[in-house]
């Protein structure tokens, strides 16, 4: 069982059916699940993506700069963690905000030293902002916090079930893969995640633990530590 894990969510799981914006009951069903975990004696980072606030492709068509883009979809991961951690606080659960940009008094700007003490003291603590740069994505991010906090898993809860040789959505003949080597990861151009973060795993050993938020106790599997989904892991 892993002791202290870094969960990535996208955007889009908070918005629910509207597939844009937040819809704060898809907010307490995530809040009552990570309070679960973090419940059951499990240090818990959060990363969430920004996707329900603005679509950065949609942007760039008209005319907007990728740097200016990111700046905007920065801003939509602090609503997101902002929505999570008023939620978690409402159920009884410790939880804080930390962002890689500064915006006192709405959320407080991230140290390595303070991410740790909170995650130390029980804190579900939610990293906003991304790395606070443009370019490099929440993946990106989640890895990086991973590493900076020496935390055990990444674990990127998504809509599929884990990765497959091509996208089982489009291809009934897609084949499943329950274990693959980050540079077996790289080389396919595995669309789980970017290079960027894959590589990041890579050199600090963390392993990339990818499952579906659909599918039945998912929670469960990460409190036990049941290997359904697929592991990423060292070459």
């Amino acid at each position: 069982m892993y002791k202290r894990i870094l969960l990535k969510l996208s955007g889009e799981v908070l918005a629910g059916e509207k597939r844009t914006g937040l819809d704060f009951g898809e907010v307490r069903k995530f809040a009552e699940n990570m309070a679960e975990i973090q419940r059951a004696g499990i240090e818990l980072g959060v990363v969430i993506g920004g996707g329900n606030m603005i679509r950065g492709r949609d942007a760039l068509d008209y005319g907007l700069g990728h740097a200016q883009v990111d700046s905007i979809g920065m801003l939509g991961t602090v609503m997101n963690a902002l929505a999570l951690k008023f939620s978690l606080q409402a159920i009884g659960v410790k939880a804080e905000v930390l962002s890689a940009v500064g915006m006192s008094p709405v959320a407080e700007l991230y140290s390595r030293e303070k991410a740790e003490s909170l995650l130390a003291s029980g804190y579900v603590v939610i990293f906003g902002a991304g790395t606070g740069h443009p370019f490099f994505s929440t993946d990106t991010a989640a890895a990086l916090r991973a590493a900076e906090l020496s935390l055990d898993c990444v674990v990127k809860a998504t809509k599929v079930n884990g990765i497959y040789t091509k996208d089982p959505a489009k291809f009934p003949d897609a084949e499943f893969l329950p274990e693959l080597t980050y540079s077996e990861a790289i080389a396919r151009g595995i669309e789980v995640m970017d290079t960027a973060a894959f590589a990041l795993c890579r050199e600090n050993k963390i392993p990339v633990w990818v499952m579906s938020i659909h599918e039945s106790g998912w929670v469960k599997n990460i409190i036990d530590g049941v290997k359904t989904g697929t592991i990423v892991k060292e070459d």
